[in-house]
Order: structure tokens, then C-alpha cells, then sequence
């Protein structure tokens, strides 16, 4: 049961209803992690506003999921799991060994395993990375701006992982069980 509580549409703040609407209207439901986020209008608003910038980036969703799920792995985010395995699946159309290998920080092919393996070391390293780690994601075919936006990914993931592990979200997706 969720520590902190997950209004409803209808009780959030009069602020977050305009873009739990939005959010309703793009995903056919309001998750409870956006209902939730939206105790506050403004913390609502500014992961709507960077997640809607990073879907205009140069990286494509298929990737921005498998990231999401390599990041809710290592942080053991049960609620992104279910989240990031069910878009995946029906959204972004990953394969379920794309999805399980993404868990695992895994892809088959060599560039999108260089970008896991990065976001991971990114979120293992809290930033720091080393230089061979970043220019093996440059030698995998990652301009500046592909790197920018996998950092900025990752901490968009780690921010819902921990909002979530705080809040212990109950989850409004098919289950997926931690490793």
C-alpha cells in the first residue's frame, strides 16, 4: 500500500487535473505514479515537461524504454519494472527478451548494449564516468547530444525509481518480479 496518497483525478490539485487529462489522453489511463506525482502541481509539470523534451531527442523510444528498464533494475524499482515492461511490450513494441535483456543492461545489438551499458554505468557511478567508458559509447556511433540525452534519461528514471521506492506506488500495471 502506498506510504504517501495517490488522489484521484478528480481530488488531485486543481493545477495537476489539466495534465493528468494529457496524460490520460496519451496513454489511454492516469498511472498511478502520475496521480501520485501530482500532489504537486509543479513537480507534475516539470517531469511531464523534461520526459515530453527527451521524446523529442534524438533517441528513439525503443531505447528510452530499455533504459528506463535497465535503470528500474539497478535501482530495484518494482513499480517502473511493470510500468517501463508493459509500455515496452505494447508501445514501444520491445520483445520480451528485449525487455528481459534490457533488465540486464543487455541488448543483441552492439549499439544499443554500448547505451545500456553506459546508462548503467552512469547510474552506478553517479556520473562519473571514465573517459574509456564514454568514448566506447562515442566509438558505438553517440554524437554529443545522444550522450546528453542518455544522462538526462537515466536521471529522469532515477527521480521516478525513487519517487516510487519512497512511496512504495502501488502498482497499476502487470507485475514483473525484481532479480
Amino acid at each position: 500500500m502506498s506510504r504517501i496518497t495517490i488522489p484521484s483525478v478528480e481530488t488531485s490539485p486543481a493545477a495537476s487535473q489539466p495534465l493528468l487529462a494529457a496524460v490520460s489522453q496519451q496513454l489511454g489511463m492516469v498511472p498511478n505514479l502520475m496521480k501520485l506525482v501530482g500532489n504537486s502541481p509543479a513537480a507534475l509539470e516539470g517531469y511531464l515537461s523534461l520526459s515530453g523534451a527527451l521524446a523529442k531527442g534524438s533517441l528513439s523510444a525503443q531505447l528510452r524504454e530499455r533504459i528506463a528498464l535497465t535503470i528500474a533494475e539497478y535501482n530495484g524499482c518494482d513499480y517502473c519494472l511493470a510500468a517501463h515492461a508493459y509500455i515496452g511490450k505494447n508501445l514501444a513494441k520491445l520483445s520480451d527478451t528485449d525487455i528481459d535483456a534490457a533488465r540486464g543492461a543487455q541488448a543483441a545489438d552492439t549499439k544499443t548494449h554500448a547505451a545500456l551499458q553506459f546508462a548503467r554505468q552512469v547510474a552506478e557511478q553517479r556520473g562519473r564516468v571514465s573517459d574509456t567508458e564514454l568514448a566506447n559509447l562515442r566509438a558505438a556511433g553517440f554524437d554529443e547530444a545522444a550522450v546528453i540525452e542518455i544522462v538526462l534519461n537515466v536521471a529522469l528514471n532515477v527521480l521516478t525509481n525513487y519517487v516510487n521506492n519512497v512511496s512504495h506506488t502501488d502498482v497499476d500495471f502487470p507485475r514483473v518480479n525484481p532479480r
